[in-house]
């Protein structure tokens, strides 16, 4: 669970740090990545803890991975529709329980 936890915090900073400046165009482009850098930073202090707890508590590369991509798909859709504006129409909404039947059969161990 701490794992988890620890990849969702990381994830909240990864979107923002890669999709928050959509929200300022108007803000010059090498001051947005500097930025971007700078909360990709915090990512990290998250997401590297993360892992190595993950691994440590028996997850697999994969398991991590998948999980991660997960957490990120429900961050992005949250960041998407509340901050960028951006509906969630029936073909995103698919396309990512495909992805999260993939979490599950990565994850389950047969």
């Amino acid at each position: 669970m701490k794992t988890v936890l620890l990849l969702l915090i990381s994830n909240v900073f990864m979107t923002i740090a890669w999709y928050g400046h959509l929200k300022f165009q108007h803000v010059a482009l090498w001051k947005v990545i500097l930025i971007s850098w700078l909360i990709a930073f915090i990512e990290y202090m998250f997401m590297v803890p993360a892992n190595r707890i993950g691994k440590m508590e028996g997850m697999s590369g994969y398991q991590l991975k998948i999980i991660q991509e997960a957490i990120t798909i429900i961050v992005f859709i949250a960041f998407a529709v509340f901050i960028l504006k951006e509906p969630l129409k029936w073909n995103h909404l698919v396309g990512f329980i495909f992805l999260f039947l993939s979490v599950f059969f990565i994850v389950k161990k047969f």
